[in-house]
């Protein structure tokens, strides 16, 4: 069993009316950086213009 280290990423949970560049905003403080959101979770999110309430996305420490 591994355990995820919490200091390389966290989890955020999607809300409505939420983007990928205001998450980027929150975490960075910058919402340019919403490209490393999109990368790190490649596997659930195919058009970073689409993310759904309720989707659960990494969020690397960059």
């Amino acid at each position: 069993i591994t355990v995820a280290d919490e200091s390389v990423y966290h989890r955020h949970t999607v809300k409505s009316g939420e983007t990928l560049s205001k998450i980027a905003k929150h975490y960075y403080k910058d919402p340019s950086k919403y490209q490393a959101i999109f990368k790190a979770n490649s596997d659930i999110l195919k058009n970073p213009d689409l993310i759904h309430p309720g989707q659960e996305l990494i969020i690397p420490n960059i």
